[in-house]
């Protein structure tokens, strides 16, 4: 079962049409959270994820995107409450996350794992992440620390934030409800409190340890990571549990803009 990622710049919809396609697909939580907004420009990102989101769930699933009956967990992120019968396209329980960044909106789907994603804008720089990177391992302290000052540290430190962002958000948020959805269950519910990502150089993990008694090694065997850049100084991440991991990482399929058609997906490799 492939893994779906859709990749929106804010400027694909123009503000008459995300405000215009807001108001006929999201429901009243959403509405009401986009209202909330102080400044224009978050409220635009806002409505432009989903109705990101409810298109492309809308794809997926064959439910219309104003139809799509959304529940939140106490974690307050949004899952997709089958209707009777099931999903009119058939198919494994589905699971999705959604990042923002400025300008950028990532959607992830799986069907029959658990997907966590997370996307950063490169422009956030070394001084906001001083304090976050305080608290990861000693060992990737000292792999972000190896890099020279400026820019290479910064790519570092902000490739290790949006992975442990992602799986994060796969463990805590979409293993919430697992239990009754068909997931991972109670095992995987929250990320155990340390863990450590080696990464190559240039992209790709080595390895993925836990400290301590957080996870078996049949459950880190489980999961499958992938980083990449979708736009120009703009970091992604993907974090998904494998259900069945015998059979192999599923292959990730990349589309770019907002899809009023399928477009051409461009494959990616979880490792």
């Amino acid at each position: 079962m492939s893994i779906s990622l859709w990749f929106c710049p804010d400027a694909d919809l123009a503000p008459a049409v995300s405000a215009t396609l807001a108001a006929h697909w999201l429901d009243e939580h959403e509405r009401e959270t986009a209202s909330r907004f102080l400044f224009e420009r978050d409220r635009r990102q806002y409505l432009v994820a989903h109705t990101l989101l409810r298109r492309v769930l809308a794809m997926e699933t064959g439910i219309p995107e104003a139809e799509a009956v959304l529940r939140r967990s106490r974690y307050g992120r949004p899952h997709l409450q089958p209707p009777p019968g099931g999903l009119p396209r058939g198919g494994a329980a589905l699971d999705f996350n959604l990042a923002r960044t400025p300008g950028h909106t990532l959607v992830g789907v799986a069907r029959g794992h658990r997907i966590g994603v997370d996307v950063e804008h490169l422009g956030r720089g070394a001084a906001a992440l001083d304090g976050v990177v305080e608290g990861f391992p000693r060992a990737e302290r000292d792999w972000i620390g190896a890099a020279p000052r400026g820019r290479a540290r910064t790519r570092r430190a902000m490739r290790l934030w949006t992975l442990r962002q992602a799986y994060a958000k796969a463990c805590a948020e979409a293993c919430a409800e697992g239990g009754a959805e068909g997931g991972a269950g109670p095992g995987a519910a929250t990320p155990p409190s340390t863990y450590t990502f080696t990464r190559a150089d240039e992209g790709g993990t080595f390895a993925f340890t836990v400290d301590g008694d957080g996870l078996g090694e049949s459950e880190k065997d489980r999961w499958c990571f992938l980083e990449f850049e979708p736009a120009p100084e703009t970091l992604a991440a993907v974090a998904v549990r494998i259900e069945r991991p015998a059979g192999g990482p599923p292959a990730v399929h990349l589309r770019q803009g907002f899809p009023w058609a399928r477009p051409a997906s461009r494959v990616l490799r979880l490792t």
